[in-house]
């Protein structure tokens, strides 16, 4: 893998792995949050810190 590749590698794994975290902390302490009026139900947090956090241990796996 090119520098640029390996760059764009470690951005995607930052990215999920921030997603993960913001995702796992509002799934823990039960932020509130509403999009266009509708509470997005806390559980919709923990599903996505958990595919978040499995792309982004599968980047890092995969890293070259």
């Amino acid at each position: 893998m090119n520098a640029s590749g390996r760059s764009f590698h470690r951005v995607c794994v930052a990215l999920f792995t921030a997603l993960a975290l913001v995702q796992g902390t509002r799934a823990v302490l039960g932020w509130p949050v509403a999009i266009n009026g509708y509470a997005v139900p806390v559980a919709a947090s923990a599903v996505i810190a958990l595919v978040a956090a499995l792309l982004a241990f599968w980047g890092w796996r995969t890293r070259a």
